[in-house]
């Protein structure tokens, strides 16, 4: 083997290449550091890899890093010894495929970022040896002892690096919810011929666009991101509901003139109406309300007329539940446990009377996070309408509080569990209850 007896790589230190630095005197302390240590090496290589991008490692570094640690034994990485390498040059480039110079790079950047150490002998050469239970008497070379020393503080960065992904996933897929959200509302308001500022709007809307990442971007940045769609999302709402209300108003306007004008012509003073004249009103009877304050705060008008027959598939549903669990899923606790859903619900489809709007109102919802509608047709179809509503709602409101990264790989995995007997859906929505009273 290249690293028994004496060694044959002359590292003249009057060559230049390796000049002593700040980064190399600080790799020397943690080699100390890491003689203290007993750490097993998968430990050690494990930790420095999944870190090396971030602390500035290129893959040939590692490439190398893997090299030299292909000789280093189990006994070197004890506690007050030192996994020294003291491996030729000639045989590095064999194994490695890298130029000599290419080698001293590599070599070099390990050594700046602390992860090896150079232990010279006094005439500039690489040498060790070994005694007969194979442990280092004595070597120069490439140490490895700073990757010991360095452990915990790897596997602490890497726990903060995975920390940071999760949360930038999140973030980003809350902006694509609040994009698609905007996009939305703009095109029905230009589509309905709605009167506002929509050219301004869309025209921020653009804008944003434009700042959306290209590559990997840190989560403050991803923060202010979402901060600035949120605020023009609440402006498009707000405009939106502006132009409904107004146009309902008009309509309603031109209805009573309408009526105005032809009660007028029908009332003609020059003719003589001999027929006894009725009362007319549009006036509707007064409803009393004896539900609780609960379905007001979901936005469910109690006792109001529904406009649709409620599917008896839906009363049969709740039938079957409350004799299994004794409670049932009704539209008020659909409601307060998923509020987002809620918000958009109540202004795609201003208060929702049954379990018929509701299933409306999630159809129209549905493309924005992304569910096909072929996924949307299976769940109907597997669940029923009403199952399915409730689970759709359920996967709109984790999407977009950033629980959920794929809402149709969600939603058919509530297909899945309900064929398989194991769908407790009732069970998800008062938890989230649970979650918000906690």
């Amino acid at each position: 083997m290249p690293q028994d007896g004496e060694g044959m790589s002359n590292i003249n230190q009057t060559s230049g290449w390796r000049k002593a630095t700040a980064g190399l005197a600080i790799a020397e302390r943690h080699a100390q550091d890491g003689e203290r240590a007993a750490v097993p090496k998968t430990q050690a290589f494990v930790a420095v890899k999944r870190v090396g991008a971030h602390i500035g490692l290129k893959a040939g570094d590692l490439l190398l890093l893997d090299t030299l640690g292909a000789f280093t034994q189990a006994q070197d990485w004890e506690e007050g010894h030192r996994p020294i390498v003291w491996v030729s040059n000639a045989y590095l480039i064999e194994q490695t495929g890298f130029s000599l110079s290419a080698l001293k790079r590599h070599a070099r950047r390990l050594a700046e970022s602390g992860v090896i150490a150079f232990k010279d002998s006094p005439n500039g050469k690489r040498w060790g040896r070994r005694d007969a239970d194979g442990r280092i008497i004595e070597a120069y070379g490439f140490d490895l002892s700073p990757l010991s020393a360095r452990v915990e503080e790897f596997e602490q960065l890497q726990a903060e690096l995975q920390a940071e992904r999760e949360l930038c996933q999140r973030l980003k897929r809350q902006i694509t919810v609040s994009r698609r959200m905007i996009r939305a509302r703009i095109e029905a308001a230009f589509s309905g011929t709605l009167k506002g500022p929509w050219e301004h709007l869309s025209g921020l809307f653009e804008d944003l666009l434009e700042h959306l990442p290209r590559r990997n971007t840190a989560s403050e940045t991803l923060l202010r991101l979402l901060a600035c769609f949120r605020e023009l999302q609440e402006g498009v709402e707000a405009a939106y509901l502006q132009a409904v209300q107004s146009e309902y108003v008009v309509d309603n306007s031109c209805e009573v003139i309408e009526e105005s004008n032809n009660e007028t012509q029908e009332l003609d003073p020059t003719e003589v109406d001999s027929e006894p004249h009725i009362l007319i009103t549009n006036q509707l009877n007064p409803v009393t309300c004896n539900r609780s304050e609960t379905e007001q705060a979901a936005g469910v008008v109690p006792n109001a007329p529904p406009e649709e027959q409620v599917d008896l598939e839906l009363e049969e549903w709740v039938a079957e539940t409350r004799k299994k669990r004794g409670t049932a899923l009704d539209l008020p606790t659909v409601m307060q446990a998923c509020p987002e859903f809620a918000s958009w619900a109540r202004n795609m489809g201003g208060y929702l009377v049954d379990w018929g709007d509701l299933h409306r109102v999630a159809g129209q919802l549905r493309p924005m996070i992304g569910v096909s509608e072929h996924a949307w047709n299976v769940a109907q179809d597997r669940l029923g309408p009403q199952v399915a509503t409730a689970a759709l709602v359920l996967t709109f409101d984790k999407h977009c509080a950033g629980e959920v990264a794929s809402p149709g790989g969600y939603l058919r995995g509530i297909v899945q569990k309900a064929g398989a007997g194991e769908l407790h859906l009732e069970r998800s929505f008062y938890g989230r209850l649970s979650g918000q009273a906690a």
